[in-house]
C-alpha cells in the first residue's frame, strides 16, 4: 500500500507548477486524471522533442497519470468534468489562466456546495486576489518579480536559474498543502480551498536575502556562482580545465584550508583574511592565490586534498556527468518508465521510505484514457462515439 492509494486527483493543468505537484501525488499512489484539450493537450507537450520525440518537461512531470481529453467549453464536456469531480475526485488541482477555473464553476466555493469533502487547489502567479491577480505569470517573470534575479548572476549581468525554479517552488507548496489538507480531512471530514501563489512561493525562498537587506540595508551582491556573503565559497578552476566548488563555513576550516590545501599556513594569520567579512571584502586577492595553487593540480588532486582536510567540495558536473553519477548508481536511484515512444530512465523520488515503493507508471499519450474513463462514468460505445464526433472529448 502506498500513502495515497484510493485518492483520486482531477487536474486541469499545463506547463510545470501543477503537473509537478500532481506527479508527486501520483508517486505516492494517487490516481491522477489529467484533463487535456482535444487534439492539442498540455502545451508543454510541444516544448521540445528531446526525449525520443517527446518534450523533456512533459516526460519529467507527467508519469503515472491518465490523460482524458475534454473540451471544457463544450456543454457536454463540462457535464463530464462535473460528474467526474463530484462522483470520483478527492482533490482538484488547476493552474489555468486567471479566473478561468471560476468561470467554469470549478472554484472551491462552487464545488463545496455539492461535495463538502473536496479539496481544491488553485495555483497561480499572484494569488486569487490583490491588484496583480489577473496578470499573466511565467517562471522567468516570477524570478524577476520576486527579486531572485537581483541577487543571481554577476555584478554586470543578472542570470535566471537554469531550471524552472518558480514553478517548482509553487508545485512543492501545492503538494505539501494538499497532503496537509488530506490529513486534516481525515480528522474533520471537511475539505478546503488552497490558494498557492508562485510569487509568494519564491519570496519565501528569498527570505535570506530579504533579511540580509532588512531595514534598508544593502542586499547581497550578485557574485556569479560564488556565495555572496561567505568566502571562499564557490567555483575555482583546476589545472586540467575542470572546476571545483568548495565552501568554508568557519575559522577552524580556514586554518586547515591554508595549512593543508594551499600549503600556506602563514596565510591563516594574514589580517586581510582574518574573518569571513574580511575575506569576502578581499575576495579578489584571495581568489588569485587559490587559483594559482590549483592551477598546478588536477581536479582529482584538489579533491583529495580537500577531502583529507574535511573541506566541503563538489565537482561542477554537467548533465552527462549527472546521468552517470556514481553515487546515484550506488544507491540504485534510477529506474525506467514507459512513454509513448518507449522506455526512458527516471530518477526515483527523493526520500526512500522502507514501507512502500513509489509509483512509477507510464507517461500517457494524449487522450490515452479518455474512452476508459467515459466507460467508467457509464457512457456506452455509441455515446462515446457521439461525444468524439461532437468534439466534446
Amino acid at each position: 500500500m502506498r500513502p495515497l492509494d484510493g485518492i483520486t486527483v482531477v487536474t486541469l493543468e499545463h506547463a510545470i507548477a501543477a503537473p509537478f505537484c500532481t506527479r508527486q501525488l501520483a508517486d505516492l499512489g494517487a490516481r491522477v486524471i489529467k484533463i487535456e484539450r482535444p487534439g492539442v493537450g498540455d502545451f508543454a507537450r510541444a516544448y521540445d522533442e528531446r526525449v525520443m520525440g517527446l518534450a523533456s518537461h512533459f516526460v519529467w512531470t507527467n508519469r503515472s497519470k491518465e490523460s482524458l481529453t475534454l473540451d471544457v467549453k463544450h456543454k457536454e464536456g463540462q457535464a463530464i468534468l462535473k460528474r467526474l469531480i463530484v462522483e470520483h475526485a478527492d482533490v482538484v488541482v488547476q493552474n489555468l489562466a486567471p479566473g478561468a477555473a471560476a468561470r467554469l464553476g470549478l472554484s472551491h466555493s462552487a464545488l463545496v456546495q455539492e461535495k463538502p469533502a473536496l479539496i481544491v487547489c488553485d495555483i497561480s502567479g499572484y494569488g486569487n486576489d490583490g491588484p496583480y491577480r489577473d496578470k499573466k505569470a511565467y517562471d522567468l517573470l516570477i524570478q524577476s518579480e520576486s527579486g531572485f534575479l537581483s541577487v543571481t548572476g554577476t555584478p554586470d549581468d543578472p542570470a535566471k536559474a537554469g531550471c524552472s525554479i518558480a514553478d517548482i517552488a509553487a508545485g512543492m507548496y501545492a503538494y505539501t498543502n494538499i497532503l496537509a489538507a488530506l490529513i486534516e480531512r481525515g480528522k474533520t471530514g471537511a475539505g478546503c480551498g488552497i490558494d498557492v501563489s508562485m510569487l509568494e512561493s519564491m519570496v519565501e525562498w528569498m527570505s535570506f536575502p530579504l533579511y540580509y537587506a532588512f531595514d534598508g540595508a544593502a542586499p547581497p551582491p550578485r557574485a556569479g556562482a560564488a556565495h555572496a556573503t561567505i568566502y571562499p565559497y564557490g567555483p575555482f578552476p583546476t589545472g586540467d580545465g575542470r572546476t571545483i566548488m568548495l565552501g568554508l563555513q568557519n575559522e577552524r576550516e580556514w586554518l586547515v584550508f591554508c595549512r593543508d590545501v594551499l600549503d600556506k599556513p602563514d596565510l591563516a594569520n594574514d589580517p586581510r583574511f582574518s574573518s569571513n567579512s574580511r575575506r569576502t571584502q578581499a575576495r579578489d586577492e584571495l581568489r588569485a592565490m587559490i587559483v594559482d595553487t590549483f592551477s598546478r593540480m588536477t581536479i582529482e588532486d584538489v579533491v583529495a586534498r580537500l577531502d583529507a582536510a574535511q573541506i566541503a567540495n563538489a565537482r561542477m558536473n554537467d548533465m552527462h556527468d549527472v546521468w552517470g553519477h556514481e553515487q546515484l548508481k550506488a544507491r540504485a536511484r534510477w529506474t525506467r518508465v514507459d512513454t509513448p515512444s518507449g522506455q526512458v530512465p527516471a530518477l526515483l523520488p527523493p526520500g526512500q521510505p522502507n514501507a512502500y515503493a513509489p509509483r512509477m507508471d507510464a507517461v500517457p499519450a494524449l487522450g490515452q484514457h479518455t474512452d476508459a474513463i467515459l466507460r467508467e462514468l457509464g457512457y456506452d460505445v455509441a455515446e462515446i462515439a457521439r461525444l468524439h464526433a461532437d468534439g466534446a472529448v
